[in-house]
């Protein structure tokens, strides 16, 4: 054996498991919902514009002239004539509002919108949005937003000091938006319908198309690429496709996985399948450590036959540098998992971002079989 791996083997642990645990773990069966959608169902997006009230003077200062200008106009709808440079307020705040549609919204339904702050306020802790419109790109309204903010911070200041905690700046209002008026209805499916995955692979639509097949009729879905698989809808169903798209939402297919690996250097989080595979590798991480340390030491003369004032203390400066080197891991794997050797290094005792410099330079090496994304 040569000497290079009888030491690594001698000195350092060899994880080895059984052929068993090193086999593949089997994909777990889901629902056809679970990992796609049919064409066309999506969210669209509203927006607005409006302004937060009540407001602890940490609103807009008053020399905002759109905040000036928005109150203003409010007040004319109320029979008030307030001329915008007499509006001095910084109680108030202008804002945008933003929300997302559902696909089968219906009038009265509530829908949850995200408040954001336009304006040079400070915060917008305790305010309230008044009525709001929400608007389509095609302009035009399909909600209307009112209510009072749940902000998920605060800011305090006062001569000069400054307390703050996350983004006072934006806020939300759980069910804060009423839809006034639905989408158009779509074309009601005739023939067919595109079931859409999620993560687009071949593996997972042509397991798709054959489960559909398999389990409601033969012949009746094709996978045309690796996002769609087209779906025919039979003669019993085409003029009433409820019943017939609730089966197909509970259709069980079993999607294939991608071996990914993600990395977070920012945070020293590592997330990774359990199926991910390492060749057989050799890894060692050291760490150096140089310490230099300084200490003083005052020396006392020794002085015979009397005192003498040129004589006196003298404080002696000593410097120490302790050079250390951290005991080295070094180890053989074959076979094993992503999740086997991060489970190693953190019984070594090493840190999460050292583990992400092992994974980059394992994937650097060619060990590592799956896509290595880092955040």
């Amino acid at each position: 054996m040569p000497l290079t791996r009888a030491l690594l083997l001698a000195c350092c642990p060899v994880l080895v498991c059984p052929p068993a645990a090193c086999a593949p773990a089997a994909g777990e069966a889901m629902r056809a919902k679970d990992i796609g959608k049919i064409q066309g169902w999506r969210e669209n997006a509203l927006v607005g514009y409006g302004i937060v009230t009540g407001l602890a003077g940490t609103g807009d200062a008053p020399g905002n002239r759109a905040t000036r200008q928005t109150l203003s106009n409010v007040l004319s709808q109320f029979n008030l004539s307030v001329a915008p440079d007499q509006v001095q307020s910084r109680n108030v705040a202008a804002v945008l509002v933003s929300a997302q549609l559902p696909p089968f919204a219906r009038p009265g339904d509530a829908i949850d919108v995200v408040i954001t702050s336009i304006g040079d306020a400070r915060s917008l802790v305790g305010g309230s949005l008044l009525l709001a419109p929400l608007k389509a790109p095609n302009g035009r309204v399909y909600a209307l937003a009112q209510g009072a903010l749940s902000v998920g911070g605060y800011r305090y200041d006062a001569n000069g000091n400054v307390v703050q905690k996350n983004h006072p700046t934006a806020g939300a209002i759980p069910g804060g938006a009423t839809i006034e008026a639905a989408l158009p209805p779509g074309a009601t499916p005739v023939t067919s319908v595109t079931f859409v995955l999620h993560e687009p692979d071949y593996t997972t639509a042509a397991r798709l198309a054959e489960a559909v097949n398999r389990q409601i009729g033969s012949e009746l879905a094709e996978a045309r690429d690796a996002s769609g698989v087209e779906i025919r809808l039979p003669e019993a169903h085409r003029e009433h496709p409820v019943a017939f798209l609730a089966l197909l939402e509970n259709v069980s297919v079993t999607p294939d996985r991608r071996a990914k690996v993600v990395i977070n250097e920012r945070t020293g989080t590592v997330v990774a399948g359990g199926h991910v595979r390492i060749s057989s590798v050799a890894v060692s991480h050291g760490e150096l450590r140089v310490s230099i340390a300084s200490e003083t030491h005052a020396a006392q003369p020794l002085v015979l036959g009397g005192s003498n004032p040129a004589v006196h203390t003298a404080l002696v400066r000593n410097h120490r540098v302790d050079v250390s080197e951290g005991e080295a891991a070094a180890f053989v794997r074959g076979g094993n998992t992503v999740a086997d050797l991060v489970q190693a290094l953190t019984r070594m005792r090493i840190g999460t971002r050292d583990i992400i410099s092992v994974l980059r330079a394992v994937k650097a090496a060619g060990a590592l079989h799956a896509e290595l994304i880092v955040q």
